[in-house]
């Protein structure tokens, strides 16, 4: 299985939106938070924006937030958002796909795989990568007292 690195930079942009996310940040201080480069992260975060991922907001206070709450984010909306297909073979859904003869149960096998690694990722949500405390809003604190 091959992870792009637009899903690893997308997946590290919106962990470093879920941090605080009482604040927006910009393309330019999610770059530099994470050793992003700033031009392919701009294009990453179009592709969040579109899938509902991020909301952004223009001018002076302006930038970038989670488009849903952080809890609600799994790292198998990320990598579908920017990836589509979750595992393709030769550029093609394994939906459709057969073998004649002895390779009839190949197929069965690689879709096997991409529903156990749909099953990990959509287990994995934002908050549940952050370290304690981080993205926590206060009213969330003044719960837990």
């Amino acid at each position: 299985m091959h992870i792009s690195a637009k899903a690893d930079y997308a997946a590290r942009a919106l962990l470093e939106l879920a941090r605080e996310p009482a604040r927006p940040l910009t393309c330019e201080a999610i770059a530099s938070a994470q050793q992003i480069p700033f031009r392919f992260l701009k294009s990453v975060v179009g592709e969040l924006r579109k899938a509902g991922l991020v909301r952004s907001q223009r001018g002076c206070e302006g930038g970038y937030w989670l488009g849903r709450p952080a809890g609600e984010i799994t790292l198998l909306d990320v990598v579908r958002a920017v990836d589509g297909e979750l595992i393709t073979l030769r550029g093609e859904s394994l939906a459709g796909l057969g073998y004649p003869g002895p390779a009839a149960g190949l197929p069965d096998v690689w879709r096997r795989v991409e529903e156990s690694a749909a099953a990990v990722l959509g287990a994995v949500t934002l908050p549940s990568l952050l370290p304690a405390g981080a993205g926590e809003r206060p009213e969330d604190r003044m719960g837990a007292a």
